[in-house]
């Protein structure tokens, strides 16, 4: 479980492909601190630790992993958003992120608002997928790429955020450009919901 308050937009250092596996190594501040099979969200996506230096950390990503979100496009030196599992003690500055990508989307258009940005995201609507939850609301929350992120201005296929100066430094939203595709988490509240009132 996390919150989708990124700690870290770290460097890829590695990647090997393993049959169907994708196996990325990453350098970040935090690694001494992790263990074998702990879990961190990478883009938004939850991946168990398999192997760890004195300053690096491996992670496994399967097939169905990279054909569900953007860390098949991962090349060395990409910046990837980190979030260690939630602590169940304190504050959820976020929302509840399950880790669990939904699919991706494309950015559309990034344009500067004196100070922030907004960026606008379009992604594959699927009607039937839309009553299960799988879309956006206006004000509803929506993790893109892992960063715990507030609905602007959504249509049935596509959304925007307003991105503050830090959250543009502190995570990659600093590389996204129009043409880039990132990882898309609905809401689960959304989902529950959208399941229940189906009954």
């Amino acid at each position: 479980m996390f919150s989708g308050i990124i700690e870290e937009a770290a460097e890829v250092v590695g990647l090997v492909k393993d049959k169907e596996n994708l196996h990325i190594t990453m350098k970040c501040s935090f690694t001494k601190e992790l263990k074998i099979d702990q879990s961190v969200a990478h883009n938004g996506v939850c991946l168990t630790v398999v192997s760890k230096t004195d300053d690096t950390y491996t992670v496994t990503a399967i097939s169905e992993t990279l054909q569900r979100s953007n860390l098949g496009l991962l090349e060395q030196g990409s910046k990837v958003n980190l979030e260690r599992s939630m602590l169940m003690n304190g504050r959820l500055d976020g929302h509840i992120v399950q880790g669990h990508v939904d699919q991706t989307a494309i950015c559309t258009e990034v344009k500067e608002a004196e100070g922030s940005w907004y960026f606008t995201f379009e992604y594959l609507f699927d009607k039937e997928m839309a009553k299960r939850g799988y879309m956006t609301v206006d004000k509803g929350s929506v993790t893109v790429n892992g960063v715990s992120l507030t609905v602007c201005n959504p249509t049935d296929d596509s959304f925007q955020v307003a991105i503050i100066p830090y959250t543009y430094e502190h995570t990659n939203f600093h590389q996204i450009e129009e043409g880039t595709a990132v990882n898309l988490e609905f809401d689960i509240i959304g989902k529950y919901v959208s399941r229940m009132m189906s009954f």
